[in-house]
Parts: structure tokens; sequence; C-alpha cells
């Protein structure tokens, strides 16, 4: 265990996070994160996997990072501190909106006006993915809830799942993903790679092309993340997940750590409740214990070369630094 580990972020700083009072902010959230990650998609240059289309945890929020366009950079932030959205150029200009209560309409107008006002004229499929029953977001009434406090919630637990994720993102030395927040499915995600292909995913997600799947699962891969429980699936909570791409025989069987752990057959995932995590005393500790757990049962059932792959080549190691 290293030093970081033990002296792990209290449970203070892991904020309760049950769903059932904030979900029509989180689908509100969800909406107007798909906008901004849109525009990245929309700008910057194909990578493997779609790295090239998420957010990522901020000190104040999500952001995009620079994204290039004509010859210049611009970024956009969601701080959820100040509760604005934040557009600024490498010219040195910028713009901001606040979140607020309103419509998935308005804030697309709005977000839209700042935007060319800066001379980005954005041009994306204005259309969400990877939910059901999906409105324009010109023409979404529908979704205008903002709290500002669950809001805040929210963005201290993906500061806490981001910070543990990259402890148990630094023992692997194969090709792995960036801790990043995917807008689509609204998890916060870290993949490792064993270096082998992989068969063509069945796709079928919701609202998204089967090949932008197919790309995103080409390789052979063990991923872990957060997400809050919205979406409507059979898990309607916060929670950390494992899974491997294509799955190897034995994961349902396979004994993982600790205890408040489970293998869900719908998902066909590893699940750990958010709230075991934060009413733990050791809440890093617990967490660490289930990415590293699940990533072992996968990647031995896979057959992959964790020689190879890991620092030290050893499950005691793969957290990181011991």
């Amino acid at each position: 265990m290293t030093a970081d580990v033990v002296r792990s972020a209290s449970a203070d700083a892991w904020p309760s996070l049950p769903l059932q009072p904030w979900e029509e902010t989180c689908t509100t959230l969800q909406l107007w994160t798909q906008i901004v990650g849109k525009t990245r998609l929309a700008y910057a240059p194909m990578q493997n996997h779609w790295w090239q289309v998420p957010l990522y945890v901020t000190a104040r929020g999500l952001g995009t990072s620079p994204i290039p366009q004509a010859g210049h950079t611009f970024e956009v932030d969601f701080d959820f501190i100040d509760h604005r959205l934040l557009i600024r150029t490498s010219e040195g200009r910028s713009e901001t909106l606040l979140l607020e209560p309103q419509t998935v309409a308005e804030f697309y107008g709005r977000y839209v006006d700042r935007l060319r006002s800066l001379g980005i004229d954005l041009k994306i499929h204005p259309v969400p993915n990877e939910v059901p029953n999906p409105l324009p977001f010109l023409e979404d009434e529908e979704h205008e809830r903002y709290d500002p406090d669950a809001a805040r919630r929210f963005w201290r637990a993906l500061v806490q799942a981001d910070r543990v994720l990259k402890e148990f993102r630094s023992g692997f030395l194969g090709k792995c993903s960036p801790v990043h927040f995917w807008w689509g499915g609204f998890d916060l995600a870290c993949t490792r790679f064993s270096g082998r292909g992989a068969p063509p995913h069945p796709g079928g997600v919701p609202n998204l092309p089967d090949r932008v799947t197919r790309e995103a699962y080409s390789h052979e891969c063990i991923s872990a993340g957060f997400w809050p429980g919205n979406g409507g699936g059979p898990v309607r909570e916060a929670a950390f997940y494992a899974y491997a791409y294509p799955e190897p025989l034995g994961c349902p069987e396979a004994a993982i750590r600790p205890a408040e752990a489970s293998y869900h057959p719908v998902l066909r995932e590893w699940i750990l409740p958010y709230a075991a995590v934060s009413r733990s005393p050791a809440p890093d500790a617990l967490l660490l214990d289930f990415l590293v757990s699940t990533y072992d049962a996968a990647a031995r059932l896979g057959g992959w070369d964790r020689a190879a792959l890991e620092r030290g080549g050893a499950s005691g190691d793969a957290a990181g630094r011991t």
C-alpha cells in the first residue's frame, strides 16, 4: 500500500450522492455536457478509441482541455464552484454563461451565441447520444432543472474518483487511456489494453452508431470507472464499475474484493456501490481493493501478459507505487 493511500482522504471528502434527489439535475447536466463534448468532437483531430472527445475533471469542475480551431485554440470549462461555463481562447478573449435553471434549448442557444461572439461557428449533430428518446437540443424545453449544491456534490465525488483512478493507473505500463469523463454515458473511466485485437463489438448502444462503439472496443481491454446511476438502467445508484471486453469465461464466478462488490449479470460488470466507499473509514483503500481485484480477475482469466504490462509484474503492484 502506498503512503498516498495510507493518508487516504477523509470520508467527509466523499459526499453523499443518492440519485433520486438530484436525478432531474443529473439529466439536465448530462445534456449540457453533451453539447460541450460535441464541440470537442467537431474540432479535435481523431484519436484512437475516440480519446479526443471526453472531458476531464478539473480543480473547479469539468473541462475540455485546449481544442484546436483555425490556427488557434479554445477551451470550455464547467465551474461547479461559481456555477458558470467559461469559454476562453488562446487570443485572450473569453465568454461566460451562468449555470442556473434553464432549458437545454436555452443553454444551447446561449452557448452557440457566445461561441459565435468569439469567432467560432459551431456545427455539430445537435441531438444527444446514448440516451433513450433523445430530443434535439433546440427542441428540448423539458429538461431545465439545475441544483447548484447537487452539481457541486457530484463534482466533488468525481474529484475523489479521478484521484484514486489515477493512482490505480500508475501501476500499468501497457497502453492505457487517460482518466477521462465520457459525456455520452456520463461516466468517469480508465481503460487498460492487453495489446491484442478484439472481435467486433455487437453495438446496440441507444442512439449511438455501431461504428463508434466498434472503434472504442477495437482492442481487448479492461475498464473501470464511476457513474452516478442515471439513465434508467438496472443499477439506480451511484457506483463504481469494472468489466472486460471481450469478457473471458469465469468472470461471474471470480472472487473479487471488497465484500460490498458483486457481479451484475445484466450489465455483465462488477459493481461497487459508491455509498459503500463514501461511508468507509478508508475509502481510498476500499476502492483500490475493488479496482485491483477486478483487474486481477479479468487479466488472469483473459490470459494477459502481465509481466510485460504491469509495473513489477505482480498483482500486488497493480495499484501503483508500493
